[in-house]
């Protein structure tokens, strides 16, 4: 099994998608992200049915970085309770593997 998660992010819009990917890059936190525009969210919050566009910030880093990560993204986003997930790949190519890992050095 490889240490590379993927992380997904849903943000308020792609300013703060890219604020978070910026700051999680500069801290060496995450190799590098794409962000996906004008993604339609529903769901309830506080009883009530909500339809809005997000950004969703998808990000590749190591098993080592997922506290900071978390802690980076908490106090940086704008929702109450934001959306952090993190994924644990498999597999992946051993020169992408070590980039990434470069990366996060």
């Amino acid at each position: 099994m490889s240490n590379i998660k993927l992380v997904y992010i849903t943000c308020r819009n792609d300013k703060e998608a890219t604020q978070i990917a910026n700051k999680l890059i500069n801290n060496k936190l995450i190799a590098c992200a794409n962000i996906i525009s004008k993604a339609i969210s529903i769901f309830k919050w506080n009883k009530k049915l909500n339809k809005t566009k997000e950004s969703i910030l998808l990000a590749k880093t190591n098993s080592k970085k997922v506290k900071k990560i978390m802690s980076l993204v908490l106090k940086n986003h704008s929702y109450a309770n934001p959306c952090v997930l993190f994924f644990n790949i498999e597999q992946s190519s051993q020169l992408f593997s070590r980039w990434v890992n470069n990366c996060l050095k």
